[in-house]
């Protein structure tokens, strides 16, 4: 789509990629994006999502283009657009609010009540060389609206599954607005979130993206969605929480 310096990949780094690819068709391309992968830029000295898109460039020299982004610590559905109307259509329809992302997390202990949402001006602040969001009044200098929904899935003595939906998309956001609320998520530093559940030490923050619904630019609907990764899955089953559950609508 646009004409860059291309990066050099492995065979492995190519194969990592394409792996991960979980709906492709001529206009899109989404993947569930591991852990641990920044998604764009980032400070670390290592290739990004966006760098492993040269793995699907065309002889043209254009490649697929990232729609959104996930923090670098979170897992799952991540979209790509593959055409430049393809791009266009996408950042309109995120404009307009039109897509649905589903996030899957970890606490600590069940959210009082099970189900709300949470509707607070966010303001970015930096300290050092880091970014951060905190919640402040309506007339503060920068501050902008945000909204979340978060509902109890599961919950046990250990802590609670929930499901997250922003219908806004602010830097951290549902980060954010769970610490408010008193239910930082597990593994978030940054945040206050507790570093180990039911005995055990949280490898990342316990944050998923699991499903994304959006307006596709050929017309009607689509879903897609990524199952909670290995270290999801063994973490919430050890506090005597259904990975996989189907909640109540």
């Amino acid at each position: 789509m646009t004409l860059r310096t291309p990066v050099s990949l492995t065979e492995d780094e190519i194969a990592a990629v394409r792996s991960w690819v979980i709906h492709e068709d001529a206009s899109v391309i989404a993947f569930a994006k591991p852990a641990g992968l920044s998604s764009q830029g980032g400070r670390i000295q290592a290739h990004t999502l966006d760098d492993l898109l040269w793995a699907f460039a065309r002889s043209n020299g254009k490649r697929p283009e990232l729609v959104h982004r996930l923090d670098r610590d979170t897992s799952g559905v991540i979209m790509a657009a593959r055409t430049k109307p393809a791009a266009s259509f996408l950042g309109k329809a995120i404009q307009a609010h039109r897509l649905t992302k589903t996030y899957l997390a970890l606490v600590s202990a069940a959210p009082e009540p099970a189900r709300g949402d949470v509707n607070v001006p966010l303001v970015r602040e930096e300290i050092g060389r880091e970014s951060y969001m905190r919640v402040a009044a309506f007339d503060t200098k920068g501050a902008q609206g945000s909204r979340s929904r978060y509902r109890t899935l599961a919950a046990s003595a250990e802590g609670a599954l929930v499901e997250l939906q922003p219908f806004t998309g602010r830097m951290h956001q549902l980060r954010v607005h769970m610490a408010h609320i008193g239910r930082p998520l597990v593994g978030d530093v940054r945040y206050g979130g507790a570093l180990t559940a039911a005995g055990r030490g949280a490898p990342r923050l316990m944050l998923h993206a699991a499903s994304l619904r959006f307006p596709h630019p050929e017309g009607g609907e689509r879903t897609v969605t990524a199952e909670p990764p290995e270290d999801f899955r063994a973490l919430a089953e050890a506090m005597g929480l259904n990975p996989h559950p189907q909640g109540e609508d």
